[in-house]
């Protein structure tokens, strides 16, 4: 352990170096030879926690169901049938309970025995006070800096590692754990050998699981930075960017500036101006045919604005957000970037959002801020490295509740087959080990013990929205108290020489003048230009 000061706060960081999204305690020759992630639970000292009814060492169930036909191989791919390749028997948890051995709880749920439930507020970025910006930088620097404790990333296919015996990991930061899991998902795939690879295939996005496995990874992300600062109050804040006229949150108190001195980099005095970026050269594994090895590849780059203006005019509207919510489709056709009319390809910026047709030659929606950054955030491998990301991601997300609340679907509104590979109602999320299917997370916020807060009602929003304001005063409180008593003894000195003054000048107090109008006696009120409570405007708090 070793204690750390980052952007003014301290840490204590725990750094477990071995070389094991994959769990650590499942990267061995052992477990990869066995085909079994069951890992031991500490709690009870039983695989999965079985001991204690947490859950049980199970065979893995995938579903037969066809796929769509983009991807026209089989057996090539680590990924296909996930997550058989690597293992055929995992931890199956009970209701309550998830994780990869059963140690945690399902998300919303708290306590021992996962027994509380609680709902978290994701917040505007902007209604963040001083301090809580100050937390979240810190936060997204310390997990940038720290090994994971539970994962390690693979960085050669399963073959590579001539089936298990030759295990191929290597240990990251806790945030850069994710950055892989955003690149191991969407990466082409490798058929053999250098240049051999098939492009057309993503199993997290271009497809109708799309929003349920962001869903999921900023669920796991937000779990993660709880454990790693002991702050389980912590939850992503979104950016709602809808008629923003360039990138809001690129301040130094907030994501960072652009550098004065190159403007494809951060400004210096921003902490990400520091930041390596990892698995960013797409076309780079491509050519050699090979996965990337989590190595640094330079710093992160961005140039928000500076991009190709005929593939994105603009950042969306607030009027185009409404017209994408507004589809009652979640997907439709080959439910892939040609579908028509479908909530899903709109809102992914494949789906024209003033018509709603596919292929679309403009990006829109969540396409176009990638697009807008221009750096590291445009490539859909590398993108998670920017950590907009995940303020951006929390904004679709909460579209995409908006959307299920709207239209309250039922679950068979998810494509159950012939959907593009990795996206079936049924098919298990690519690389998440606990295992997720993504009809899981085809779900309300709620059920998952999350909100946001412009969909609380009034008088929650209003507190949402008044909280920083509230913590600075309590912050400044005995200074404006100072400045209350010095203010109210000054107000009181000079009405006592205005008195004397009028007693000295008119030689009376003015009621014992006897004149009709009284020292106390108010100016008429103008009337009041709205008065009927049907005139009364509407305020509305996002």
């Amino acid at each position: 352990m070793r204690l750390l000061l980052l952007h003014g706060v301290f840490f204590l960081q725990c750094v477990w170096l071995s070389q094991q999204q994959f769990p650590r305690l499942c990267a061995t020759t052992e477990a990869l030879l066995s085909k079994e992630c069951c890992p031991v639970w500490d709690g009870d000292g039983s695989a999965c926690g079985a001991s204690s009814g947490r859950g049980f060492c199970r065979d893995v169930e995938v579903s037969d169901l066809p796929n769509g036909l983009n991807y026209p191989f089989s057996g090539l791919d680590d990924r296909e049938r996930w997550p058989l390749v690597f293992y055929n028997r995992t931890c199956q948890c009970a209701s309550n309970y998830m994780g990869f051995n059963c140690g945690e709880c399902q998300f919303g749920l708290f306590g021992t025995n996962c027994g509380e439930r609680r709902e978290s507020v994701r917040r505007n970025v902007f209604h963040l006070s001083a301090a809580e910006r100050r937390k979240l930088i810190s936060y997204l620097n310390l997990a940038k800096h720290t090994v994971s404790q539970d994962y390690v990333i693979a960085t050669g296919t399963y073959r590579e590692m001539n089936n298990g015996s030759t295990p191929l990991f290597s240990d990251v930061s806790t945030y850069d754990v994710f950055v892989w899991m955003h690149y191991y998902v969407s990466r082409n795939a490798l058929l053999g050998g250098p240049g051999n690879v098939w492009t057309d295939v993503d199993f997290a996005h271009w497809a109708p699981a799309f929003l349920p496995w962001h869903r999921a990874y900023l669920l796991h992300w937000e779990r993660d930075i709880r454990k790693l600062t002991g702050d389980f109050e912590f939850s992503i804040p979104y950016w709602d960017w809808r008629d923003a006229q360039g990138c809001d949150v690129c301040t130094d108190d907030l994501m960072g500036a652009r550098s004065p001195r190159d403007p494809n980099l951060i400004s210096p005095a921003s902490v990400f101006s520091s930041w390596k970026v990892m698995c960013s050269r797409a076309e780079d594994y491509s050519v050699r045919g090979v996965l990337c090895d989590g190595s640094d590849e330079g710093p992160l780059l961005r140039n928000p604005g500076n991009h190709n203006r005929n593939l994105v005019p603009r950042l969306p509207t607030a009027a185009e957000v409404e017209f994408t919510v507004s589809l009652r489709d979640y997907d439709t056709g080959a439910m892939d970037r040609s579908a028509n009319f479908s909530f899903r390809n709109t809102m992914e910026g494949f789906g024209n959002p003033q018509t709603g047709l596919g292929n679309s030659r403009v990006m829109g929606m969540h396409a176009s801020l990638h697009i807008f950054m221009n750096g590291s955030m445009s490539s859909v491998q590398g993108s998670a490295n920017d950590p907009i990301f995940l303020l951006h991601h929390a904004y679709v997300d909460s579209i995409y509740e908006q959307w299920l609340r709207r239209h309250a679907p039922e679950q068979t509104q998810y494509p159950e087959f012939n959907a593009p590979i990795g996206h079936n109602r049924q098919y298990h999320m690519v690389p998440f080990i606990p295992l997720h299917r993504n009809i899981e997370y085809f779900t309300s916020s709620k059920d998952l013990g999350y909100e946001y807060s412009y969909m609380l009602d009034s008088d929650q929003r209003i507190s949402e929205v008044l909280s920083p304001y509230l913590e600075l005063m309590m912050e400044a409180w005995p200074w404006l108290l100072g400045a209350l008593v010095l203010g109210a003894l000054v107000a009181m000195t000079v009405a006592a020489v205005a008195v004397t003054m009028t007693r000295v000048c008119w030689g009376a107090w003015p009621w014992q003048r006897g004149e009709k109008g009284s020292a106390f006696h108010l100016p008429e009120r103008e009337p009041l230009i709205i008065s009927s409570d049907s005139d009364t405007p509407n305020y509305h708090t996002v």
